[in-house]
């Protein structure tokens, strides 16, 4: 596949940086951002980083990515966000959860969406499943299939806490291909370990003399068996 994926929103500290809770949306969204892209490559697809550093506005952030993905031509657009607004800084024991944004119920993102939701939601994040949001400047103005990943909330302790960049990473991942990349890149890892291993194994002679003389290698022979070492007389 050809996948464009980027990270909502400009850097923390600059204007447009996404909301900020028990953890910053911008920096987790970069966070998740680069390790999807470096599965996606390990496990063989095309991926440009469309991820706006220098906006400035948040109208001005949109359209560079949208500029940025629209250069090139991909199966698949990706945005990955963090959500606000349920407010749970101590905790519920409950997860507010997952969602994943489509522009109509006819997208072509749509299947992939469900399975990006369910397969976050395994990591147990409530799945708060695909919902439509035609008025999002990424989703209308995108040419291919594009979808924007809430991954969870940013101000619900219990999301927080069960939340990790590379797990969740690896869910998105999961949800787009079928495929768990280090899975893969393990085995393959373990079967190149061992080639090298066979290929580089080595063997070394100790040799304490040369003689014209049979007699006399024989005699050095008798002399490094008393002395305790196996000794072979070798003819070259």
């Amino acid at each position: 596949m050809r996948i464009n994926v980027h990270a909502g929103h400009n850097p923390d500290g600059k204007i447009a940086c996404g909301a900020v809770g028990l953890m910053k949306e911008s920096t987790e969204a970069r966070n998740v951002k680069s390790e999807v892209i470096r599965q996606l490559k390990q496990l063989g697809h095309t991926v440009y980083d469309c991820t706006c550093e220098d906006g400035t506005s948040q109208t001005n952030v949109l359209t560079k990515i949208v500029s940025a993905c629209n250069a090139h031509a991909v199966d698949l657009d990706v945005s990955i966000h963090f959500n606000s607004g349920y407010g749970d800084k101590n905790g519920n024991g409950k997860t507010t959860g997952v969602e994943v944004l489509i522009y109509n119920e006819a997208s072509q993102a749509k299947e992939t969406a469900e399975k990006v939701c369910e397969s976050i939601s395994e990591l147990g994040f409530k799945n708060r499943g695909v919902k439509v949001r035609s008025d999002l400047y990424f989703l209308r103005k995108t040419n291919a299939p594009a979808m924007l990943i809430e991954c969870c909330f940013v101000d619900d302790k219990d999301d927080v806490n069960l939340y990790d960049s590379q797990s969740m990473a690896g869910a998105i991942v999961y949800g787009i291909t079928g495929k768990r990349a280090d899975q893969t890149d393990e085995a393959e890892t373990s079967a190149q370990n061992k080639s090298q291993s066979e290929a580089t194994e080595q063997m070394y002679r100790v040799q304490v003399g040369a003689y014209r003389s049979k007699s006399n290698a024989e005699s050095m022979q008798t002399k490094l068996k008393k002395a305790g070492f196996d000794a072979v007389i070798v003819r070259v």
